[in-house]
C-alpha cells in the first residue's frame, strides 16, 4: 500500500508533450480541411492576381574628363565648359526629381491606362489598346483631371460610356465629342481593332499622382568598384511601360545635363560678345584719332629715329600692355557681379592678374548651376536654395574683395612702369614732342587690337565647345525585365496559404482548448494527484449502455471498476482486516457522481463474496435509491439518527439485483436538521456495531463543498473516494480537495475520474488507452461477413 501510494504522491514536474499534442490530433481532420482551404484560397490569388515584374537599366555617371570634348583647346578652354561633376546623391535625387519623372510621364501618357474587362479580373492593354481617347481640352485641365470610364461596345459607329461615380451612362458615335468631369474628349477605335467585343475601362489620372507612384516604386542605388554605375529599378504589372519609362527617364536626363553644360557655354559667348562690341567701338576711336592727328600735323611717318625709344622702352611698354589687359578683365568682371542681374555664371580663364580670382570664378559658377538645377523643382524659399545662395553671396563679396586686390597691385606695377618709361623718355628730351604723341596714340591702338583678337579666339572656342558638347551619362545597359515575377510569389503564396490555413484552426482549437476550464483526462488532474493518490477512471456510459454492472461483464465500465478495486485493495491491504474498511465516497459539487461510483462499487466489491454494506449518508439529496430495483418501504438512516429506539437490524436491507448480493442503508425521509443528526453518536455507533459483520462499508456522502455533512463525519473513515467528472468538473475547483487534505480534514484521500470520454480524450500511454476498457481472453464476437457465413453455415 505505502509504495502505490508513495508512487501515486510522487510529483511530476515536466509538461506531458504528448498528452498537448493528441489534444491537437484528434481534430487532424480540420486542421487538413484547413490547409486545404488555404492552399485553395492561395491557388486562386496565384491564379487571379495581375503579377508584378521588375525591370532594371544601369548607366555611368561620367567624370569631368570623360565627357570633355575639347579638352585639348588651348589656353585652358575646356574648364570653361566643363561641368563640374555633383556628387552621386545629387545625381540619384536629380533622377527621382519629381519635375523629370513628370516629363516622362507626360512624354510617354503614362497617365492613361487602357484595362480589358475579362470574366474575373481586367487586363491592362499599353501597347495597342482597342480604342484610343484624344483630349480637346487643354494640356493643364487634362494633367489635373481624374476619369474612370467604361467603353463597351455596340456597333461599329456606336458604344456605350459608363462612368460609375457620377451614374453616367449614355451612348455616342465613335469621334463625338463628349464632356464629362470637365474634361471634353473622343473616343476612336484603332484601325486595326475595329470590331471588339469586351469592355474597355480607360483611366486618366492626375499627372502629379502617377508621377509620385513612380518615384515611388523606383529605386536607384550605386554599383561597381567606383561607385560611378547607378542602377535603376521598377516594378510593374506591364514590363514595356516600365522599360519606356526607366529608358525616356535616362535620356531626359542626360539631356538635362548636356543642357546645363551648354548653358555655361552660352552665356560665356553672350559675355564675350558684349566685350567684342565694346572694345571694336574702342578700337575704331583709337584708330579715328590716328588718322586725324596725322592730317592735322601734315604728317604720314614716324622718324627713324623712333627705332631706338622704341628699342628701350619696348620690355616696358609690353609689360604695361599684360598689366593694362588684366585691369580691363577685372574691370569687366566686376562690372558683371555687380549688374542688376543677380547670380551670372561669369566667364572662366580670362587671363585675369590673380590666380585665386580663376578658381573663385570657378566655385561661383558652379554654386550658380546648382541653385539653377534646385530652382527647376523648387522655389528661391527652398532651405537648400537659401543655402547656396548666402553661399553665393558670401563667395561673390570674396570675388570682389580678391579683384580690387588684383588691381591694386597691377596699378601699383603700371606706377612704375609708367616712371621707368618716363625715365626712357627723358634721354629724348630733344626727340620733338609729334614723335611722343604718336607714340602714345599708337600705343593704345595696339592694346585695343591685342585685346580684340584675344576676345575673338575665345568666341571660337566657346562656339566649338557648345557644338561638342559631351553627353553627362553613358547607358550601360538600356531597360531589361526579369522573367520571373516579383510579387506574387507563387511558392510563397501556396505555403504561406497552406500554414496559414493550418494555423486557423490550430489557433481556434487553441482558443477553445485555453478557454475549457473543465476536467477531461487524468492529466488535468495533475494539481490534485501531486498531492493524492489517483485511483482509477470510470469511462463514460453510453446512453444506450446500463449504469449498473452486472455478473460477468465484460463491458469498458465493468472493467474500469474492477481496476478501481484491484487499485483500492492495494491501497488498504495493510489495514486490519479483523473489521470492514469504512470507505467515504465524496465530491466537490453535486453532479459529479459519487451515488453512481458508490452503488457499482460495492457491487464490484460483492462479486468478488466480499459481504458490503451500503449506506446512503447523503440525507439531504439522497440519490442511491434510483439505482436500485427494489421498493422502499423501510426505515432509511435518518430514522437511525433521529430514533434512538431503531435498531441497525430495522434499516438494513438485504438485496440481490441481478444476483449481486448487496446489503442497503437507503437514507430515509429528508430531515429538517441533517447536520445536528450527523453530530450524534449514532453514525458511529453504527459503524461500530456492523464493521465485524461486513468486509466493506461504501458511505455515499454529501458533496464537500455544498455543505458541512461530510467533514462532520469524516474521521469515522478509513479511506475517503473523492470522485471528480471529466467535463463537469472545473479546475479551480481542484484547489478545494487538495486544500481538504492538507488540513487533515479528510482521511487517507484518493482520486477518482468519472465519465471519462476515450472517443474524445484516448491519448494513449500515460492518461487513457486508445483501445479503451473491455478487452479480455476467450472467443471474440464474430463480424461482418464472417458472422453472417457461420450462422448460416450452422444453420
Amino acid at each position: 500500500m505505502e509504495e502505490l501510494q508513495d508512487f501515486s504522491e510522487k510529483k511530476d514536474s515536466g509538461l506531458d508533450l504528448k498528452a498537448e499534442i493528441y489534444k491537437y490530433l484528434k481534430y487532424w481532420y480540420w486542421l487538413v480541411i484547413g490547409c486545404l482551404l488555404g492552399l485553395a484560397v492561395a491557388y486562386l490569388y496565384n491564379r487571379y492576381t495581375i503579377p508584378e515584374y521588375a525591370t532594371e537599366a544601369s548607366m555611368m555617371i561620367l567624370s569631368k574628363e570623360d565627357n570633355n570634348v575639347v579638352g585639348a583647346l588651348p589656353s585652358g578652354g575646356s574648364s570653361v565648359l566643363s561641368l563640374q561633376q555633383n556628387t552621386l546623391d545629387n545625381q540619384i535625387e536629380t533622377l527621382k526629381s519629381k519635375r523629370l519623372v513628370e516629363k516622362v510621364v507626360d512624354e510617354l501618357d503614362l497617365n492613361i491606362s487602357y484595362f480589358i474587362e475579362g470574366k474575373v479580373i481586367a487586363v491592362e492593354v499599353y501597347k495597342n489598346p482597342p480604342v484610343e481617347i484624344e483630349f480637346l481640352s487643354p494640356e493643364k485641365v487634362v494633367h489635373e483631371s481624374y476619369l474612370d470610364i467604361f467603353i463597351t461596345p455596340r456597333s461599329d459607329e456606336t458604344y456605350t460610356l459608363v462612368e460609375e461615380e457620377s451614374q453616367y451612362s449614355k451612348v455616342h458615335r465613335y469621334g463625338e465629342p463628349v464632356e464629362l468631369n470637365g474634361v471634353e474628349f473622343t473616343i476612336s477605335p484603332k484601325k486595326e481593332e475595329r470590331s471588339f467585343s469586351n469592355t474597355v475601362n480607360i483611366k486618366v489620372q492626375p499627372l502629379r499622382y502617377v508621377a509620385n507612384d513612380y518615384v515611388y516604386r523606383m529605386n536607384i542605388f550605386p554599383k561597381g568598384a567606383a561607385n560611378d554605375i547607378l542602377s535603376l529599378y521598377v516594378t510593374g504589372p506591364v514590363p514595356e511601360k516600365s522599360q519606356d519609362f526607366l529608358n525616356s527617364l535616362m535620356f531626359h536626363f542626360n539631356a538635362d545635363g548636356v543642357a546645363d553644360k551648354r548653358q555655361v557655354a552660352e552665356n560665356t559667348a553672350a559675355f564675350i560678345q558684349e566685350r567684342l562690341e565694346i572694345i571694336s567701338g574702342e578700337l575704331d576711336s583709337v584708330e579715328g584719332g590716328i588718322a586725324e592727328f596725322k592730317r592735322e600735323n601734315r604728317i604720314m611717318d614716324i622718324s627713324s629715329s623712333a627705332g631706338k625709344y622704341m628699342a628701350k622702352s619696348s620690355q616696358a611698354e609690353q609689360k604695361i600692355f599684360e598689366l593694362e589687359t588684366q585691369l580691363m578683365i577685372l574691370n569687366a568682371l566686376k562690372e558683371t557681379l555687380t549688374s542688376a542681374k543677380p547670380y551670372r555664371l561669369l566667364p572662366t580663364d580670362m587671363q585675369a592678374a590673380d590666380g585665386g580670382v580663376s578658381s573663385l570664378i570657378t566655385q561661383y559658377n558652379t554654386l550658380v548651376l546648382e541653385r539653377n538645377a534646385y530652382l527647376k523643382t523648387s522655389t528661391t524659399k527652398n532651405p537648400l536654395v537659401e543655402g547656396i545662395t548666402e553661399e553665393l553671396d558670401a563667395l561673390k563679396d570674396n570675388l570682389l574683395d580678391n579683384i580690387e586686390t588684383s588691381k591694386q597691385s597691377i596699378n601699383i606695377q603700371l606706377r612704375e612702369l609708367n616712371q621707368l618709361d618716363r625715365q626712357a623718355e627723358g634721354q629724348f628730351s630733344t626727340f620733338p614732342g609729334l614723335e611722343k604723341g604718336i607714340r602714345t596714340i599708337e600705343r593704345q591702338q595696339q592694346i585695343k587690337e591685342q585685346l580684340y583678337l584675344f576676345l575673338l579666339q575665345r568666341r571660337e572656342e566657346s562656339a566649338i565647345s557648345f557644338a561638342a558638347t559631351g553627353p553627362v551619362a553613358k547607358v550601360i545597359d538600356p531597360a531589361f525585365t526579369y522573367n520571373n515575377p516579383v510579387d506574387p510569389e507563387p511558392w510563397l503564396i501556396l505555403t504561406g496559404g497552406g500554414v496559414i490555413g493550418f494555423i486557423i484552426p490550430l489557433l481556434i482549437i487553441f482558443g477553445v482548448n485555453f478557454l475549457d476550464t473543465k476536467v477531461h483526462h487524468k492529466g488535468d488532474l495533475k494539481p490534485l494527484t501531486d498531492q493524492i493518490p489517483f485511483l482509477g477512471e470510470i469511462p463514460k456510459v453510453a446512453s444506450d449502455q446500463n449504469e449498473v454492472i452486472q455478473v460477468n461483464d465484460r463491458s469498458p465500465l465493468a472493467e474500469s471498476f474492477r481496476i478501481l478495486r484491484t487499485n483500492l485493495a492495494y491501497f488498504v491491504q495493510s489495514r486490519n482486516r479483523e473489521k470492514a474498511e469504512v470507505i467515504f465516497v465524496t465530491s466537490t459539487i453535486k453532479g459529479e457522481g459519487k451515488t453512481f461510483v458508490s452503488f457499482n462499487l460495492a457491487r464490484t466489491l460483492a462479486s468478488t463474496n466480499k459481504k458490503i454494506l451500503l449506506i446512503g449518508a447523503d440525507i439531504r439529496n439522497p440519490k442511491l435509491q434510483k439505482y436500485s430495483e427494489e421498493k422502499i418501504d423501510s426505515k432509511g438512516l435518518s430514522d437511525y439518527l433521529y430514533d434512538y429506539d431503531t435498531r441497525s437490524a430495522d434499516i438494513i436491507n438485504e438485496t440481490q439485483q441481478d444476483g449481486i448480493p448487496v446489503d442497503v442503508i437507503f437514507s430515509g425521509a429528508i430531515p429538517p436538521n441533517p447536520a445536528e443528526l450527523l453530530m450524534n453518536d449514532r453514525l458511529k455507533k453504527l459503524l461500530r456495531e456492523e464493521e465485524m459483520n461486513y468486509d466493506y462499508i461504501i458511505v455515499d456522502t454529501a458533496p464537500t463543498m455544498i455543505v458541512t455533512d461530510t467533514l462532520l463525519i469524516s474521521p469515522l473513515a478509513d479511506t475517503t473516494i473523492y470522485v471528480t467528472r471529466a467535463g463537469y468538473t472545473d479546475k479551480k475547483l481542484l484547489e478545494f480537495p487538495r486544500d481538504l487534505k492538507e488540513q487533515g480534514k479528510l482521511q487517507k484521500v484518493t482520486v477518482v475520474l468519472n465519465d471519462v470520454d476515450y472517443k474524445k480524450f484516448s491519448y494513449g500511454g500515460k492518461y487513457g488507452y486508445a483501445y479503451g476498457y473491455g478487452y479480455g481472453y476467450g472467443v471474440d464476437e464474430e463480424k461482418g461477413l464472417k458472422k453472417y457465413f457461420t450462422r448460416k453455415k450452422q444453420a
